[in-house]
């Protein structure tokens, strides 16, 4: 009942328009713009649905002091974004906005920009805008999610190994499934605490807030991992009963771990983005695939150090991770089309670069699982082969010491039969190729859980970073951020001393305001004081203008924060400088507005 709950709530509540990992589309107003009036609130859109925190906005006036906002909200109809109100009256200058909001994948995501009103700031003083990432927090966080997917693979791949391949030695087996237990228990409370201060950005101690634990209980993230601590808690139920019956694990015990795997995809990648329903089943089945095959790698470890694994138990292991490296490449194979989106992200993201990492650890672990899978296949041979022997002695016994032990004459031996001694060197032998297809087989699974658990940290890390498709979706719709159009403009009046060049900066360079500033510089390339300094622009193909740039002089530059250019093109820029009462050249240049 649980596990459907969970799975209609997900399902049907984390579909979103985007790749998976919020990233910033636009901003409103823009980063760097320079407005004529003060906004009334401030817009921003991401590429999917995000959580809002009560600290998702701090805005800075012109000073660096923190401006009074109304309650962050998202836009109407639309969860993709986030809007706050600011103040009636704003005093000119530059202000900076630092935002913080949590993805659809529960992962925080922060950043900052900057807007004008009326002028920009000729100086901006370094600010702190509010808390990003706390390193204590951010740590602690991560380790516990990691130990939380050694603690899954350790208890579901321990339990799935004891009920198919049935080892003789089932005590060992039942303490290595209460340590995952217990481990994940305890790595689900630390990331409910944690869960908080991590969204928020604060230290540690932001966990002991009730504030900050009410929030978490009632989000997305908290409901998730409540769903796991129940689970855990029917689980832990499930095995005390089978333990004291000593019956195998059955349908029973493969929901729970399924259930187990959804509250990682419901928090994960898979829960935001493109196909999540199919998504959200490609990664619970990845994830299942994983415990069975390094869980179960660590059981047989534990197993062969301290008992004697059958043949038939051997080859039963050897086929289940062959069944899961099957469902590890076809899983893996959609959730890197889907997390990457192109082969260029392959290598120009971090998202595509932690991927190859892990392909190539994986790689290496299917190496060795090959070298495992061939001693297993010795061993099971010569342990066959050791039982075929017993079998035949066993049958000599019967029919050749029988008759003594009646009191019949003994049979005699066969022509070809060996001597005891040499039937002891055979045994010896045996018992020796044994023992060293028993130590390969050890180290080469000692071998594979240190690769699998290499995986598990990358696998870690890569759920934390922005996929391939998300950062190549949000690059596409945010419009490019064109910087200032800077021209040089040299000049020469014909007389001595007469010529240098002009310094046009023209900010941000594309259609509607801008903000035009003109340093002269003399023959010395020294910042030259002049008379007059005078820019138009012409758009020919359009018959406009020409539009007066109203330069002012502001002590050693010349400078216009309003400058209309209402059309797109190639604009030719006319600067006319006048060094004396008499002397005056123009020069034209063109430049390109966006």
């Amino acid at each position: 009942m649980l596990l459907g709950t969970l799975l209609v709530l997900f399902l049907l509540g984390g579909t979103g328009p985007a790749s998976a990992h919020a990233a910033l589309r636009s901003t409103d107003p823009g980063d760097g713009s320079l407005l004529k009036s003060a906004p009334r609130h401030l817009t921003l859109s991401f590429t999917e649905s995000v959580g809002l925190l009560e600290d998702s906005f701090r805005v800075l006036d012109p000073d660096g002091r923190r401006l009074r906002t109304g309650e962050p909200q998202h836009g109407p109809d639309s969860g993709d974004t986030a809007r706050v109100a600011l103040p009636s009256k704003l005093a000119q200058g530059t202000y900076t906005v630092a935002w913080r909001v949590v993805s659809a994948d529960s992962h925080p995501v922060s950043g900052a920009f900057t807007f004008s009103v009326g002028k920009r700031s000729l100086t901006t003083a370094t600010v702190d805008t509010g808390p990003t990432e706390d390193p204590a927090t951010k740590s602690l966080y991560n380790i516990a999610r990691y130990l939380a997917y050694l603690a899954a693979a350790l208890l579901i791949g321990t339990a799935t190994f004891m009920a198919v391949c049935r080892p003789p030695d089932a005590p060992v087996l039942a303490r290595l499934l209460r340590t995952g237990w217990w481990t994940l228990l305890a790595t689900t409370l630390a990331l409910l605490v944690l869960r908080g201060p991590y969204e928020s950005g604060e230290g540690p101690l932001g966990a002991l807030s009730a504030d900050s634990l009410t929030r978490t209980l009632t989000s997305r993230p908290g409901v998730v991992l409540l769903a796991r601590l129940a689970l855990l808690l029917v689980a832990a139920g499930y095995l005390v009963r089978l333990s004291r019956r000593r019956q195998p694990y059955g349908w029973t015990g493969a929901a729970l771990a399924a259930g187990l795997a959804v509250t990682w995809a419901a928090g994960e990648h898979a829960s935001a983005g493109i196909q999540v329903p199919a998504a959200m089943t490609s990664s619970a089945l990845h994830l299942l695939a994983t415990a069975v095959w390094l869980g179960g790698l660590t059981a047989l470890l534990v197993t062969l150090c301290r008992a004697h694994l059958t043949p038939a138990a051997v080859t039963r292991f050897s086929r289940l991770a062959f069944a899961s490296v099957t469902v590890l490449v076809v899983t893996g194979v959609y959730q890197s089309w889907r997390g990457l989106g192109s082969w260029e992200a392959l290598t120009g993201t971090t998202y595509g670069r932690l991927l190859i990492l892990k392909m190539a650890a994986v790689a290496l672990l299917l190496g060795a699982a090959a070298v495992s899978r061939r001693w297993t296949a010795r061993l099971a041979t010569a342990d066959a082969e050791a039982e075929v022997e017993v079998e035949v002695e066993v049958e000599a016994v019967v029919r050749g010491k029988v008759p003594e032990a009646v009191g019949g004459p003994p049979l005699p031996e066969s022509p070809g039969e060996a001597p005891e001694s040499s039937a002891s060197a055979d045994e010896e032998h045996e018992h020796t190729r044994h023992l060293t297809h028993r130590r390969a087989l050890r180290r080469s699974v000692l071998a594979e859980v240190a690769v699998g658990a290499a995986v598990l940290a990358v696998t870690t890390i890569l759920t934390s970073t922005l996929p391939g498709r998300a950062e190549a979706e949000a690059a596409a719709q945010t419009p490019a951020v064109i910087g200032a159009s800077v021209t040089t403009v040299p000049f020469d009046v014909g007389t001595p001393g007469g010529h240098g060049k002009v310094q046009v900066t023209l900010d941000p360079g594309r259609v509607g305001d801008n903000s035009i500033e003109a340093l002269v510089y003399g023959p010395d390339g020294g910042v030259s004081i002049v008379p007059e300094l005078r820019v138009s622009f012409t758009l020919p193909a359009k018959d406009i203008g020409p539009l007066d740039g109203e330069l002012t002089d502001k002590g050693g530059y010349w400078a216009n924060s309003f400058l209309n250019l209402p059309i797109a093109g190639t604009w030719e820029m006319k600067v006319t400088v006048r060094t004396s009462e008499v002397d005056q050249v123009s020069v034209t240049r063109t430049v390109v507005v966006r």
